[in-house]
């Protein structure tokens, strides 16, 4: 499966382009402001992820300074 998002400050823009895809067969739908936080910080995560062991001890003694 494959998929895109679409973003745009036009509410009507952004409902011809639903009306195009559901008329096509593609399954679409409006994303909450909660869902699209989710997937930014899903892609945030995925971005930062090294597989690096981190210090525990190191990285609490940076965060209290």
């Amino acid at each position: 499966m494959k998929a895109a998002i679409l973003s745009s400050d036009s509410a009507s823009d952004l409902n011809l382009l639903l009306e195009l895809a559901r008329k096509l067969g593609l399954k679409a739908e409006i994303l909450s402001d909660e869902q699209q936080e989710d997937i930014g910080l899903l892609y945030a995560i995925k971005q930062g992820r090294t597989e690096e062991f981190v210090d525990t001890g190191k990285f609490l003694k940076e965060l209290q300074k």
